[in-house]
């Protein structure tokens, strides 16, 4: 079974309450969410936080498409909600597209 791993970007509006609030809500991810993300072929997901920024790592099986992930998450009105409450507390990158959130990364060194 191969895995392959993306690492994504993307901001918070840099305020104290609201990025504290941010980590709250995932310290406790709702469980629809939990599920979309595990049904879609995501083995793992871990994201960092320094200063207003947050770095994404994720893992997926050989079952894993974008495309499938975001018509899963185009059907789940639960992911909706979800995305809508965390845009409260993100902000794209400069570099981002109109409505691109999470920017996937170019690895540009392994050891």
């Amino acid at each position: 079974m191969s895995s392959k791993r993306y690492c994504y970007a993307l901001d918070l509006i840099n305020d104290e309450e609201l990025i504290a609030a941010y980590k709250k809500y995932h310290e406790n991810v709702w469980p629809e969410i939990i599920k979309g993300i595990k049904d879609s072929g995501i083995t793992s997901m871990e994201i960092y936080h320094v200063a207003d920024r947050l770095f994404m790592i994720m893992e997926v099986n050989e079952s894993f498409s974008f495309e499938m992930k975001a018509e899963m998450d185009a059907n789940n009105p639960r992911e909706k909600e979800w995305q809508d409450l965390m845009w409260k507390y993100q902000k794209a990158l400069p570099c981002a597209k109109p409505g691109e959130k999470w920017i996937l990364m170019d690895r540009i060194f392994k050891l």
